[in-house]
């Protein structure tokens, strides 16, 4: 792992200061953490011992080797409980500018281009993102399950531009959102978003957008492949 990234971790919201407290000790610069949900179903719950699906998403920018340090930091905090507790991963950003980016990217000029990501290459896994109308995550799940994810998380959005949407549309678009991110291997990644598209696509209620990212590497017990942090 080269370059810069954005590495993110969800964790159970008890456990998320602690994932916070740890990012400050290693001096990872700007931090955000955000409230979001889980998809597992009741019947995973009760096998993993889950009483509900509240979870915390975490994310921080860094630079050089501190990605690599914080993955296999990540490995070993989430390895320590039940499977399914957390999932962390590494995404290549393509550039990074403006207040506090040197901070971020330990000292580095404030205006990067981190040339391994803008070629594209590709990588063990990739990141699933859906945007969908409010309620219809489940449906999302349904279909993501069917194609072979093991999983998702789920961040409530409110859109914009919506009545410039309609004008030019014809069409009315709910401004409420939910964001569905799945961690799939790549040679998953096409069947998922086909299911996705085929169930909960445009012609659906949810009436989805789905796109993916690249990730360079992953944390966590949901993969048995040991593809897991670099």
């Amino acid at each position: 792992m080269q370059g810069t990234h954005l590495v993110a971790a969800v964790t159970s919201r008890d456990r998320c200061e602690d994932f916070l407290g740890f990012l400050r000790e290693q001096e990872a610069g700007v931090t955000l953490s955000l409230p979001c949900q889980g998809t597992a179903t009741a019947s995973m719950r009760s096998y993993l011992g889950l009483e509900n699906t509240e979870q915390a998403l975490v994310l921080t920018a860094v630079g050089g080797g501190k990605a690599r340090r914080l993955m296999g930091r990540f490995a070993l905090r989430l390895s320590a409980g039940p499977e399914g507790r957390g999932i962390a991963w590494a995404i290549p950003i393509l550039s990074i500018g403006g207040a506090g980016a040197r901070s971020m990217l330990d000292g580095e000029e404030t205006e990067t281009e981190n040339k391994e990501g803008s070629e594209m290459k590709e990588t063990p896994f990739e990141l699933i993102v859906t945007i969908a109308n409010t309620g219809c995550n489940e449906q999302v799940m349904d279909a993501a399950r069917q194609a072979g994810a093991t999983g998702g998380t789920v961040l409530h959005a409110k859109g914009t531009g919506m009545e410039q949407a309609r004008r030019f549309f014809g069409v009315s678009i709910a401004a409420e959102k939910e964001m569905v991110l799945i961690v799939a291997k790549r040679e998953d990644r096409r069947a998922i978003m086909q299911a996705i598209l085929r169930e909960a696509g445009p012609a659906s209620e949810a009436n989805s957008l789905v796109f993916s990212l690249p990730v360079d590497a992953v944390a966590g017990l949901r993969f048995d492949s040991g593809e897991k942090a670099e």
